[in-house]
């Protein structure tokens, strides 16, 4: 079914922003059975174009009916009419004179993956959903197909947190809790790993209570670094980047970036700890500013490193990648940033 579009070829941005769209439809499950709707504005071939109007008057709501599709007595569907060729139309002419023959349509078993990418392709308003033998069950709007694909995709947000991706505003209190809690246990047992890195330096912050200061910006720091290293990876593998763009490379750059945030930040950091240690007689300042800003820089690149391999090795074990990543990643970047540091200080201090 073909309608007439606005001249022009679409630019480059926009065809990026379509395969882009398509390749993110691919995460979105269900069939369109799962959309389907009644259809209206059902008439048969011999309908003439002045009985169309006058039924389309009496129907309720009338801006509701964007197409017309005819249909014969078994309810085959044998084509469609828009709006604009009704109204230019003469009086007498039959639907079946100005209608579209073999117009576009979806298939009641069609994967929502498949049907978004047809609407990308030909951008309807509603399409007419029909079985094998052409009978009209229904339709789907257009709109339908792409709010299942942003619902599907604000879904990896609260996956990464361990949300579940069934969760919505009205789900109940005991639902949510049973959906959400697991995963926090998973959480405190995580973040033991992390209280035990601590503890076993406990003689070296006992000693230098600076550092007890500078643990949370340091983890704080780290954690947002992996952070970005890992919604960078899902997108990627959400639009299919991944199988063009090497893992390998990914990493190389992660390290990277990691090593010149981490360099960068570390220098505020340390400088800042120069001041704090100064100020409250920790002694060594400037060693204690200089363990922060390896540590920082080591951190950050660690931090870089799992945000990419958490959600491939999750994906790898044929687990949902954004699913809880961000608490698994937060006890990696804990560890590692707070261990560095606590054991440069340690080493270069003590």
């Amino acid at each position: 079914m073909e309608f007439i579009l606005p001249a022009g070829s679409p630019s480059e941005q926009e065809v990026s922003q379509q395969e882009d769209s398509a390749e993110a439809s691919k995460q979105v499950e269900g069939s369109v059975a799962d959309l389907l709707l009644e259809p209206f504005g059902v008439m048969g071939p011999d309908t003439t174009v002045a009985g169309a109007l006058d039924r389309l008057v009496h129907t309720d709501p009338v801006n509701g009916i964007t197409y017309i599709y005819v249909v014969d007595d078994e309810r085959h569907l044998l084509g469609v009419v828009a709006m604009r060729d009704l109204l230019l139309g003469r009086p007498g002419q039959t639907l079946a004179d100005i209608m579209t023959r073999e117009p576009f349509c979806l298939s009641p078993d069609s994967p929502l993956s498949q049907a978004i990418r047809a609407a990308l392709e030909h951008r309807h308003r509603l399409y007419p959903v029909t079985d094998e033998d052409n009978k009209l069950l229904g339709m789907v709007y257009g709109w339908q197909l792409f709010e299942s694909m942003a619902t599907e995709l604000s879904a990896q947000s609260g996956s990464m947190v361990g949300v579940d991706r069934e969760e919505r505003l009205g789900t109940s209190i005991f639902q949510a809790f049973r959906m959400r809690h697991p995963w926090l246990q998973v959480n405190l047992l995580t973040a033991f790993c992390a209280a035990l890195v601590v503890g076993i330096f406990e003689d070296t912050i006992a000693q230098i209570v600076a550092l007890a200061v500078f643990l949370p910006v340091l983890a704080g720091q780290s954690g947002n670094t992996g952070c970005q290293a890992l919604a960078i990876t899902l997108r990627g593998m959400t639009l299919g980047e991944l199988a063009e763009f090497p893992v390998k490379r990914l990493l190389r750059k992660e390290l990277t970036l990691g090593a010149m945030n981490g360099f960068f930040v570390g220098l505020v950091a340390a400088a800042a700890m120069w001041v704090y240690a100064t100020m409250t007689d920790a002694g060594q300042p400037l060693m204690l500013g200089l363990s922060i800003l390896i540590a920082m820089v080591g951190a950050c690149m660690g931090s870089g490193v799992f945000g990419v391999l958490v959600p491939l090795t999750l994906r790898r074990f044929g687990a949902d990648p954004a699913m809880a990543s961000s608490i698994f990643l937060t006890t990696f970047t804990d560890i590692l940033g707070m261990g560095l540091m606590l054991f440069l200080a340690t080493a270069m201090v003590l």
